[in-house]
């Protein structure tokens, strides 16, 4: 429903309470608005409320009652029907409501004059929203597990950006550590000519392929640059570690990168964990906790006392051999995020991050507390995901010629795709960008908290079980009526609808209303899946339209109508398309 309709009716619903309540001299003040809901069936009507039941009490009077005068009342108010055709009263008060044709009929019109801007919202003055998500550790590639985060996060900002937020895109990488260092010590024995098995290689190396690819470019004297990091030259030189540790970092940030870029994401910000140790904040975050009285020492550790804040434990931040546990720079993160201005801030992690998240919002309510923040409980808020697991052929793959031990996010793309080798190099860049469609949408089709399965042998299908496919052709099919009717598309922002009166069209009309409502909730309620749901729906409405309903018929006023109601659909679904970063295209 859009936005003035909702206005209107309830302004209506207000109006009609008062004059029932002037007419039985009850109290007028403080009337509640009036809850609009989408009937379950849409049989019952186009919109619902249950505004009788809720303050009947307050009134002393029967629901069903008041519900029976305030339609009465309602109907005084609109007496050309000019907003609600039809009221009734179901079961023990709610009241169903149906739009008249020339209100469902106005949003064909809406969408046709504002086109890419229907359902955006102007700028908002609000702060700015930083959301986290990826921050893989370089030493690695990406995999599919981070594939979810990025999709779930570069869609969820662009989505947020739809109600007139700024959004700070923000990957933040654990430089620092021991699995750092273990990457450098695993490249230098790369370098050296051992491999996985052999007598020497290191305990807790890491054993991909990759190890062997950075290996190599180093022994070339390669200089190597990513997004975020000045270029480093290899040395050639087995024994200069500290050499071989940046460059390798520096390697996996560049495959990263192309990853990430192949996938439509970028980053406004890449935020080190090395700069909260060389900068002091690790530090300073001890010892405001410190001096606040937050630690404790026992058995030779230092602890944060984070069952004050709900966790079920208290947790260690400084170990017995002077080092920091993992959450402490977290910690110190999250007050770089406050102290930068960033006071709206959502982290995409995987579901095994769960236990962190008690901690580190204790630590950030007791530096807050020490500086003088205003740090609300829930700071930060988490969407968390679950695995994905990948089938190719029937059967689960877990195994990368890259990584190993786990399908990246380039597998995924080029299996999405059918990248192969015989492909020319048109043809394979166009495979990728399908593989990037397909990836995008089908990991964005299912809620974070579930499970989900990518099914590789689906994304290859041209059929409707493909969703990505059935949501594209639908944008397809409605180009290719339209270039076969051959007109102007300008023309149609004026034509008459009236003839608009089948149900197809109807159930089209009203899913088309939905979209600014469903980009509002989706902004609210942190679900980008409900974009992806949404566009299934929508495709699956013009479908039923398309087969019930023909377009290019001989009636003018009919024709234009529906290619009215076409140039419309065709709209919605490029706009949701783009928020998804999926193509939308003209021919399949």
């Amino acid at each position: 429903m859009l936005v003035q309709t909702q206005k209107h009716l309830e302004r209506l619903i207000h109006d009609g309470l008062m004059q029932v309540a002037q007419k039985q001299q009850l109290n007028q003040d403080n009337l509640p608005v009036a809850r609009l809901e989408r009937p379950k069936v849409a049989e019952h009507g186009d919109v619902a409320t249950n505004i009788a039941m809720q303050i009947a009490k307050s009134w002393k009077m029967n629901p069903k009652d008041l519900a029976s005068q305030l339609v009465q009342e309602i109907e005084q108010l609109d007496p050309q029907k000019e907003t609600i055709s039809s009221l009734e009263i179901a079961g023990p008060g709610f009241i169903n409501i149906r739009l008249s044709n020339v209100v469902k009929q106005s949003v064909v019109q809406q969408i046709l004059s504002q086109g890419q801007s229907f359902g955006i919202l102007p700028p908002q003055e609000e702060p700015p929203v930083l959301i986290e998500f990826v921050s893989a550790n370089p030493t690695g590639p990406l995999h599919v597990g981070h594939g979810r985060q990025a999709a779930l996060g570069d869609i969820l900002a662009s989505v947020i950006q739809t109600q007139g937020r700024k959004v700070h895109r923000e990957f933040y990488y654990n430089d620092a550590g021991v699995q750092i260092q273990n990457l450098a010590i695993s490249t230098q024995a790369r370098i050296n000519g051992l491999e996985p098995g052999m007598e020497g290689w290191p305990e807790n190396a890491y054993n991909g392929m990759y190890i062997k690819d950075i290996a190599n470019a180093y022994l070339a004297g390669q200089t190597i640059s990513a997004a975020d990091l000045a270029p480093v030259v290899a040395s050639k030189d087995p024994q200069n570690l500290e050499n071989i540790k940046r460059f390798a970092v520096a390697y996996l940030r560049q495959e990263q990168d192309i990853d990430l870029r192949a996938l439509g994401v970028h980053f406004d910000e890449y935020y080190l964990e090395s700069s909260l140790y060389s900068d002091g904040s690790v530090e300073k975050i001890v010892s405001d906790l410190t001096e606040l009285g937050k630690t404790y020492e026992l058995e030779g550790a230092l602890w944060l006392r984070t069952t004050e804040d709900g966790d079920d434990k208290d947790r260690v931040m400084k170990k017995t051999d002077g080092t920091f546990t993992y959450f402490v720079p977290d910690v110190a993160y999250h007050a770089s995020k406050w102290a930068r201005g960033y006071h709206a801030v959502i982290n995409i992690q995987g579901s095994d991050h769960h236990g962190t998240i008690a901690r580190v919002r204790s630590g950030i309510q007791g530096v807050a507390a020490k500086r003088s923040w205003a740090v609300p409980k829930d700071y930060p808020q988490y969407i968390l995901h679950k695995m994905v697991t990948v089938l190719k052929n029937g059967e689960e793959v877990k195994i990368s010629k890259r990584a190993g031990s786990y399908v990246t996010v380039r597998d995924l793309i080029e299996w999405s795709g059918g990248v192969n080798e015989d492909l020319s190099e048109s043809d394979r860049i166009a495979a990728l960008e399908k593989g990037k469609d397909a990836v995008r949408f089908f990991l964005i089709s299912r809620k974070a908290d579930t499970e989900f399965v990518f099914d590789i042998d689906l994304a290859l299908q041209q059929n409707d079980e493909n969703p990505i496919f059935y949501v594209q052709y639908a944008h397809a099919r409605i180009c290719s009526i339209l270039r076969q009717w051959a007109g102007d598309e300008s023309s149609l922002k004026t034509v008459a609808l009236e003839k608009l009166a089948s149900k197809a069209a109807d159930d089209l009309m009203r899913r088309l209303s939905q979209y600014p409502q469903m980009l509002s909730d989706a902004a609210n309620d942190l679900t980008p899946h409900s974009v992806a749901f949404y566009l299934r729906d929508l495709a699956a409405d013009f479908h039923s339209f398309y087969n019930s309903d023909r377009v290019l018929v001989d009636d003018e006023e009919l024709k234009n109508a529906r290619l009215a109601l076409l140039l419309a659909t065709k709209q919605v679904l490029a706009n949701g398309l783009g928020i998804l970063g999926v193509n939308a295209p003209e021919k399949m």
